[in-house]
C-alpha cells in the first residue's frame, strides 16, 4: 500500500513542529451493496475507496487530517499543515518500522469478489419470494445484499506497521404487512465476517420468511398494554439493549470525559449477581471481531462486568492517556475518514443458569419481547427508549397473544440491577452502529433475561 520509506517520512513530518506521536492509518475499500425491491434490482452499487488518515497527539490533545491522494509529496504536506496544528516545542526522534505479523482468526473461503454478481441476485430473488409468497398480508418486501473487502495498515511513531485483511458479507430482508390501511414490519439480517461461503451456513428462505412471520404476527395482533411489569427479553438482537443502555457508558470515548453513569465505577455493583457482560473482538468470523483494531492493537475478551461488578472500560489510545489506562484494543472508525475511538465490537451478557422454559413458567404476568427494533440512549444518564418488533403477553407462566406497539422505557443502570432471571441459550444479533468515529459493524447478544420491573408503553385497543 504504502512502503516502509514513505512511511516514516509522513510520520518524521508529522511530528517536525513537535506533538510527541503520530499514526498513519491507510485504507483500500472495496464493497458491493446491490437493493431489491418488489422482486427488481432497484439499485446495484461496486466501489473502492482509497484514503490515507494521519493523527498527531501533543499531550491529551490531538489532530486529524486526511486525504484520498497517497502520493508521497501531498502525503508530507497533509503531515506539516497537521503538525502546525497542534505546534509544541521539537523533539529528536528516530523511526523504526518494524512490520507485525498478526493472528489471522478469520478464515475466509471464497472471496465475494469471486462469486459473480448474476449469484447475488439470485440470492435476493430467492429471499424476496420466499418472503413474498408467506401470506397475502405480505405486500412488499426489501432484499439486501452486502459483502466488502477492507484492507488497511497502520503506522505509528512507536515503531508499529502492521496490515490486516477484512472480510464481510450481510444478507438482509425487510417485509411489510398491510391490514385496514395499517403497516407492520419484520426484518431479519445475518451477516458475519465470512466470504462466500457464508450461504452455506444461512439460508436465504427461511430469513425472507423468518421476515414476514414477523411482520404478519404483528399485523394481526392486539395493542400493547402500558405499565411497569416484568420483562422477559429474548436473546440474539435482544442484546441491543444492553449495548445501547450500557454498552456505550462503557466506552472511554464517554468515560474519560465524566460523561457516561459508569465513570469511576470501577469495582463497584453495578448490576445483578447474575450479570456478566463481555465485549470480545477475536471471535472467529462474527460481525463484529477484527484481529487488530484500528489502531494496530490486536483485540482481545474485555470483561466489562463479572457478577455485577465493573470490571473494565473498553478503551483505545487517546482516551486511556486521559485515564491512565491501556489500550483495550477497542479502536475503531468508520473510515480513514474519521479519527478512531473506543467502540464495542461483539457485546453480550454471557449465559446463565435458567432455560428459556424456567423463566417464561415463573413469570405470572409480563411482556415477552422476542425481537427489538430502534431505540435511543443519553449514555450520561442511560435513560432509553426501546422499540419491541415482535411482543407477546405472558400470562399464567405461559407466552400467549401477540401484543404490537410496545416500547421498553428505563435507565440502563436500573435495568441492569433489575435483572433476576438469566437463560443458557446466548446467541448473536447483527448490526451497524453510530457514534462519534462514524458507522460500524457490531454483533450484540445475550441469552433469555428477564428484568422484574420495567416500564412498558403502550396501548389497549384502540382506547
Amino acid at each position: 500500500m504504502l512502503s516502509k520509506n514513505v512511511l516514516e517520512n509522513v510520520l518524521y513530518s508529522a511530528l517536525s513542529k513537535g506533538g510527541d506521536f503520530a499514526e498513519i492509518f491507510v485504507e483500500d475499500r472495496f464493497n458491493t451493496n446491490i437493493n431489491m425491491v418488489g422482486g427488481y434490482v432497484e439499485n446495484s452499487i461496486s466501489g473502492r475507496d482509497f484514503g490515507v488518515g494521519i493523527r498527531i497527539f501533543n499531550g491529551l490533545n490531538s489532530v486529524y487530517a486526511y486525504t484520498n491522494n497517497s502520493k508521497e509529496d501531498n502525503l508530507i504536506k497533509v503531515a506539516k499543515e497537521a503538525a502546525l496544528a497542534i505546534k509544541s516545542s521539537k523533539k529528536d526522534m528516530v523511526l523504526n518500522l518494524m512490520e507485525s505479523n498478526i493472528n489471522n482468526r478469520h478464515l475466509i473461503k471464497i472471496m465475494p469478489s469471486n462469486a459473480e454478481k448474476a449469484k447475488k441476485v439470485e440470492l435476493l430473488k430467492r429471499g424476496y419470494e420466499s418472503a413474498k409468497a408467506y401470506d397475502p398480508l405480505i405486500t412488499q418486501v426489501t432484499s439486501n445484499y452486502f459483502d466488502e473487502e477492507q484492507n488497511v495498515l497502520i503506522a505509528n511513531s512507536e515503531g508499529l506497521m502492521v496490515q490486516d485483511k477484512r472480510v464481510r458479507t450481510r444478507f438482509k430482508i425487510q417485509s411489510v404487512a398491510s391490514k385496514d390501511g395499517e403497516t407492520q414490519i419484520g426484518f431479519y439480517g445475518p451477516g458475519g465476517s465470512m466470504g462466500f461461503e457464508i450461504f452455506d451456513k444461512i439460508d436465504v428462505e427461511e430469513i425472507g420468511k423468518e421476515a414476514s412471520r414477523i411482520a404478519k404476527t404483528m399485523i394481526l395482533a392486539d395493542y400493547c398494554p402500558s405499565g411497569v411489569m416484568p420483562v422477559v427479553i429474548h436473546n440474539e438482537f435482544g442484546g441491543v439493549l444492553f449495548h445501547e443502555a450500557c454498552g456505550h457508558g462503557l466506552e472511554a470515548t464517554f468515560v474519560s470525559k465524566g460523561t457516561s453513569v459508569f465513570a469511576d465505577k470501577l469495582g463497584e455493583q453495578v448490576a445483578s449477581p447474575l450479570v456478566t457482560a463481555i465485549d470480545d473482538g477475536t471471535i472467529p468470523n462474527e460481525w463484529g471481531s477484527l484481529n487488530i483494531d484500528d489502531e494496530g492493537t490486536p483485540t482481545q475478551r474485555n470483561v466489562l462486568i463479572e457478577n455485577g461488578i465493573l470490571k473494565s472500560y473498553l478503551v483505545d489510545k487517546l482516551n486511556g492517556k486521559r485515564m491512565g489506562m491501556e489500550s483495550t484494543g477497542s479502536a475503531r472508525r468508520q473510515s480513514y475518514k474519521f479519527p478512531p475511538t473506543s467502540r464495542m465490537n461483539n457485546t453480550f451478557i454471557a449465559n446463565g443458569n435458567s432455560t428459556f422454559e424456567e423463566i417464561i413458567s415463573s413469570t405470572e404476568k409480563g411482556l415477552f419481547a422476542k425481537k427489538l427494533g430502534g431505540g435511543s440512549v443519553n449514555p450520561a444518564t442511560g435513560d432509553f427508549n426501546f422499540a419491541v418488533m415482535e411482543g407477546y403477553l405472558i400470562e399464567n407462566g405461559k407466552i400467549t397473544k401477540p401484543v404490537r406497539g410496545a416500547t421498553l422505557i428505563g435507565t440502563g443502570i436500573k435495568v441492569l440491577e433489575n435483572i433476576d432471571m438469566v437463560g443458557n441459550n446466548q446467541t448473536f444479533g447483527q448490526g451497524v452502529c453510530g457514534s462519534l468515529s462514524g458507522m460500524v459493524p457490531t454483533n450484540v447478544g445475550q441469552p433469555t433475561i428477564r428484568i422484574k420491573s420495567l416500564t412498558v408503553g403502550g396501548r389497549k385497543g384502540d382506547e
